[in-house]
């Protein structure tokens, strides 16, 4: 079948090649009477307008060019740079972009963690004033939970939580590091080789 300019789509009004237009065996030159991007554009227009007879949403058709994908969580339109692989997805790349999965990680992080949402981690954090509960001068970025029950204690910031976590969250011994800090000597006293007396 030749590909020069032989054929007139009934859709755009247009002579078009015939490699632009699609096979059709019950046609008497074995093509459409539309060329492809006319029988394209009809069959979106087509399942717009059943979709918003059913009442369904229709997303807007977005330009992407080559080497991009458009991200359906945000929205944006990004390089393939911007996007993790995935072998088992048909382009190759993951659903959502780097940027959404580590905002949905961090989500997915506080409820399996804490068994919070990022909404409440917000609320606790606007109740302390954003600051840390601990030294009361850095910001709040750190939630802090009791080990043995699961119970959200704060948000701390990181040097806190830190402190928190090298004294396995052990009052004894942080109100003895308090109380060394504010100059109370807590030396052990000698009473035998190699045995030691703490103070009362």
């Amino acid at each position: 079948m030749s590909d020069s300019l032989d054929k007139w789509c009934s859709g755009c009004r247009r002579t078009l090649p015939h490699k632009s237009f699609a096979a059709d065996r019950n046609r008497r030159d074995g093509l459409q009477p539309r060329c492809r991007e006319c029988v394209a554009e009809y069959s979106a227009a087509h399942y717009r307008r059943r979709r918003e007879a059913i009442g369904k949403t229709v997303r807007e058709r977005v330009h992407v060019p080559p080497g991009h994908k458009l991200c359906r969580t945000c929205g944006e339109v990004k390089p393939h740079s911007d996007w993790h692989r995935n072998a088992a997805a048909s382009g190759g790349l993951s659903t959502r972009c780097k940027a959404c999965r580590a905002i949905q990680g961090r989500g997915d992080h506080l409820k399996r963690k804490y068994s919070i949402t990022e909404v409440e981690r917000d609320e606790l954090i606007a109740s302390q004033m954003g600051i840390c509960c601990i030294c009361l001068a850095a910001p709040a970025a750190h939630v802090d939970h009791c080990h043995e029950t699961g119970r959200v204690r704060g948000v701390l910031c990181f040097s806190c939580n830190a402190a928190l976590g090298q004294f396995k969250d052990r009052p004894d011994p942080i109100r003895r590091a308090a109380a060394y800090v504010e100059g109370i000597a807590w030396k052990p006293t000698l009473v035998a080789p190699g045995v030691y007396q703490l103070p009362s």
